[in-house]
């Protein structure tokens, strides 16, 4: 074999190669610049041993990171080609990710096309809603001051957590948890973790869809008062029959397949759950204040009974920043590789649907406890607006504000059904080791939707009791996240990391029990007879 180099002005060096059958010209790469602290062989230089060594110690393990200039460097240019191609596609396809043949059955993870507008869109519609309507209910008890502190401190809490939960969405390299109580599971072991996060997120997304459907029934109701006046005088439907057809609608809706499928819903929910928050406050600032108003706190005939009243109180604050328990679902209805990593595109929609919900929280507060004071309605601020103002404020706005609440329900009742479909149809997938066909699935979201009917009449007080609500689910969004940072990430023991997160989570558990036991106390003192709205 005879080696022959040419070459030619203004032109590319070439080696040129002879066998027996054909000549091969091979280009050599022109020589590039190299970084600082790398030879041109690949090896290290001594000068910069401790930066680099430093620099290679904090970069973390990557399936590519073998194919890299010192591995290329005595390899052929072909094969160095082939390698360099290979390294873009494990960065752009897959990431070596384990992938669950069953999760493209389920409907949480059959589509994996969302983007950080879906993410605005879903954190929106699960973190805005009825809830906040009740939020000037809690400053009756608490007062000005501590009314605002409260809020102020759980909206910045929950900010944190949800922050910890879009990192820990993929914290091991090459898995992805889909969903909370995988990530549950993951941190606190495979028993404890279901112990721990089946109950409160099961009871957060059941128990908001059946004060969803009492909610939603009743504002159907109050909205075909307003619109018919005199003429629904004649043989009008009951407060039950109005259950009945909001549930039938939320039935036919629920038909939509999976998680991104409802992104236009969502959509729908948020804005009408902004423009409805916008609506309530304004319209309460822009009326006469009713006589007699004060703004001291509820007096109470003992200190105990004081004492539960404002645990109660600071449930509905709680209860008021839900869905967190919705995160990691909705971060893995999105496409994840090296380069374009989940959780940048989640967070980004987060940090914009929080701060609308910012903008929507904290006016709903302050306008109505402002415009009611202590004489507010256990029912919240649009109750209020209906006792108050009913005769003052035109028909049309007052009808276009519980129409809003309408479209509301009907949104966020997908959202938060959709992990239970999701259970029902992981049991079924995973006992048949099929996908469910079109009738299974139907009947498995019709067969929800109405044993939430059923419930929502044998417990008819659920919508009232949003500070239990709270109590009980305040661990999911407050206290599991910074455990599971320190159980998954494990910080340096003793560090400030260490102690914040730890700190956090026994204060959420504490203030889970608290919150609770003032639920509790005050769904008793009441005789669990409040509700959203009184029928008529």
């Amino acid at each position: 074999m005879e080696l022959q180099e040419t070459t030619k002005a203004a032109a590319p060096e070439y080696f040129t190669t002879t066998t027996q059958t054909e000549v091969v010209s091979i280009p050599v790469t022109p020589r590039m610049s190299t970084p600082e602290g790398v030879t041109p062989s690949g090896t290290r230089s001594p000068n910069s041993r401790r930066p680099m060594m430093k620099q290679s110690s904090s970069n973390a393990w990557t399936p590519t990171s073998l194919i890299s200039p010192r591995f290329l460097s005595p390899i052929g240019t072909p094969m160095k080609k082939v390698l360099i191609n290979m390294k873009s596609y494990l960065e752009e396809v897959g990431h070596l990710t384990k992938l669950n043949s069953q999760d493209a059955w389920l409907p949480i993870t059959e589509s994996r096309n969302g983007n950080a507008h879906y993410a605005a869109f879903h954190n929106l519609n699960a973190g805005i809603g009825f809830q906040a309507l009740l939020l000037p209910v809690a400053f009756s008890y608490l007062g000005w001051s501590w009314g605002m502190i409260s809020l102020t401190i759980a909206y910045v809490w929950q900010l944190y957590t949800l922050s910890v939960l879009v990192q820990l969405h993929e914290a091991v390299p090459g898995k992805r948890y889909n969903r909370y109580v995988e990530l549950a599971q993951a941190a606190f072991g495979e028993r404890l973790g279901i112990w721990l996060d089946l109950f409160p997120t099961i009871y957060l997304s059941a128990g908001t869809a059946t004060a969803l459907i009492l909610i939603g029934g009743e504002t159907l109701k109050l909205f075909f008062q307003i619109v018919c006046g005199p003429l629904c005088t004649t043989n009008p439907l009951s407060t039950i029959e109005w259950y009945l057809v909001f549930t039938t609608l939320c039935v036919v809706l629920s038909q939509l397949p999976n998680l991104n499928s409802i992104a236009g819903l969502s959509l729908i929910g948020a804005v009408t759950a902004i423009t409805y928050s916008t609506m309530v406050w304004v319209l309460s600032v822009s009326q006469p204040r009713p006589p007699s108003l004060s703004y001291q706190p509820l007096s109470s005939p003992s200190f105990s009974t004081s004492v539960f009243s404002v645990m109660n109180a600071l449930g509905i604050v709680a209860f008021a920043f839900r869905g967190h328990n919705l995160a990691l679902e909705i971060q893995s209805t999105m496409p994840s590789t090296f380069k374009h990593p989940a959780h940048v595109p989640m967070w980004r929609g987060a940090k914009i649907a929080y701060w609308l919900i910012a903008m929507c929280v904290f006016p709903v507060s302050i306008g109505g406890f402002w415009a009611y004071g202590n004489l507010m309605p256990a029912g919240g601020i649009l109750n209020a607006l209906y006792v108050f103002h009913s005769q003052d404020i035109p028909r049309v706005l007052l009808a276009a504000t519980f129409l809003l609440v309408v479209f509301n329900c009907l949104s966020s009742f997908q959202i938060y059904s959709m992990p239970v479909f999701d259970s029902f149809e992981a049991g079924y997938t995973s006992r048949t080791n099929r996908p469910c066909s079109i009738w299974v699935r139907s009947g498995f979201r019709i067969f929800y939707g109405f044993i939430s009917f059923f419930i929502g009449i044998a417990l008819p007080f659920l919508s009232s009791i949003a500070g239990l609500m709270g109590g009980l689910t305040l661990p999911v969004t407050f206290a599991y996240p910074c455990f599971m940072w320190v159980l998954i990430k494990k910080p340096q023991k003793f560090s400030f990391n260490w102690y914040f997160n730890w700190t956090l989570g026994w204060l959420g558990v504490a203030f889970s029990l608290a919150f609770s036991i003032g639920g509790v106390w005050s769904m008793v003192n009441s005789g669990m007879k409040l509700k959203f709205f009184k029928p008529n």
